[in-house]
């Protein structure tokens, strides 16, 4: 992560840096002859006209040149028409030894030619305090690029600290711990990412229980059918009485669907969408499984949905199983639309779910208190397979005796 970090503020100091040095050579080479060249030539004109003539003595020369340098603020050179000194005030400069008049790159800093009419040279250059505006420029570049640095450092910094955090809840998480969790700071990419890490956390977590939870009880489930069939097999060994295969049989039975809702809830657990998608009459499907009871009756009307037919047959018939096992007959699943929803009521007119308990019956393998028939997977997977076609399972309050479980589907 460190390397991340120095990679990003590198990358803003090393293009801060190329934009003072572009910014520079532009005012350096392109500036420069516009703005400055045009103020020699005009102290050159000036110079020319005031100058001494060529046969003045060379102190009157030397106390022109020592004026205008003083006034024009200049280091200022006077040469003869054979480019020898003849007067010069501030930092000698060299003769223009290729005689072309205007900017000569020179040590020490460039430096103007102006030639005379009369054939001598003047050779100017701005004095040591002016004589460099780029360095000023560069100067000012260099603060902003130093400050701006400066305050990229906290931003980058915080930005990889983020993503450190990230990486250590990732760690966390892979070494066992599912209750990690990263703190989600801002509003960005890495906040959302951070948001999207706690979920898939959150996401796993709940897996991870739920399966633990499920074996645990599968475990304490499974044990008594298999305790009776134990005991069943070996009176079966030393009667041969009809009745006891009967009973084994039965035993066997209850077994394997108790490992099929098993198996079923783990599926429904980890399953993002359907499997499959068709056209499913909801009426059809209840009048099917109810003709499976004696004391069952389908009515309402027809409403088709897109959903898992073996699923929904699944959901009706531990609905319509649940009512027969724990409630009176009859049983009924009613079937009727509301708006956008088709709804389910199985209806059996046994002792009820109390309201304390009518949440907690989703719960797989809870049983009402005193009650010990079934294993406590039927509601738990019908509400399941229900959220799964983007509905619910509910139980709604009965202002009599009995019970009514609603199931909602979205019809579209």
């Amino acid at each position: 992560m460190k390397r991340l970090y120095q990679k990003i503020y590198l990358t803003i100091v090393v293009s801060l840096l190329i934009v003072v040095m572009v910014a520079g050579g532009i005012w350096r080479f392109g500036t420069r002859p516009a703005s400055f060249g045009e103020g020699f030539e005009v102290a050159g004109e000036l110079i020319s006209a005031a100058m001494p003539p060529a046969n003045a003595t060379r102190a009157a020369q030397q106390q022109s040149i020592d004026l205008f340098a003083q006034r024009l603020r200049l280091d200022l050179s006077l040469f003869d028409a054979n480019l020898n000194i003849i007067a010069s005030s501030g930092s000698p400069l060299p003769p223009p030894t290729d005689r072309t008049p205007g900017w000569s790159p020179v040590a020490g800093g460039p430096t103007w030619s102006i030639p005379l009419p009369d054939g001598r040279w003047i050779v100017a250059r701005a004095m040591s305090r002016h004589r460099h505006p780029a360095i000023g420029l560069l100067i000012f570049l260099g603060t902003i690029a130093i400050v701006v640095a400066l305050c990229a450092y906290p931003v980058v910094r915080g930005l990889t600290r983020r993503l450190e955090r990230l990486q250590e809840g990732v760690e966390t998480l892979g070494s066992g711990d599912l209750s990690a969790r990263v703190k989600v700071e801002g509003r960005d990419e890495v906040a959302q990412l951070a948001e999207s890490f706690n979920h898939s956390a959150a996401r796993i977590e709940e897996l991870v229980n739920a399966h633990r939870l499920l074996l645990a009880h599968a475990s304490h489930e499974i044990r008594t059918p298999l305790s009776r069939i134990r005991l069943g097999i070996e009176l079966l060994q030393q009667t041969r009485d009809d009745k006891y295969k009967a009973a084994l049989e039965q035993d066997i039975t209850e077994l394997d669907a108790l490992v099929d809702d098993i198996l079923l809830a783990s599926r429904l657990d980890i399953a993002k969408s359907l499997p499959t998608r068709e056209s499913v009459d909801l009426l059809a499907l209840a009048a099917e499984e109810a003709a499976r009871y004696e004391h069952a009756l389908a009515e309402g009307e027809a409403i088709t949905i897109d959903g898992d037919a073996r699923l929904l047959r699944q959901l009706i018939r531990n609905l319509l199983d649940n009512g027969a096992r724990h409630g009176e007959p009859p049983v009924r699943a009613r079937v009727h639309r509301d708006g956008g929803n088709a709804l389910i009521d199985v209806l059996d007119t046994g002792p009820g779910i109390p309201a304390a308990e009518r949440e907690q019956v989703f719960i797989p393998f809870y049983r009402l208190p005193g009650d010990t028939k079934g294993s406590g997977l039927g509601l738990s997977i019908a509400r399941q397979i229900a959220r799964l076609h983007g509905g619910d399972v509910i139980v709604m309050p009965q202002l009599d005796h009995g019970s009514c479980i609603r199931v909602t589907l979205p019809i579209v």
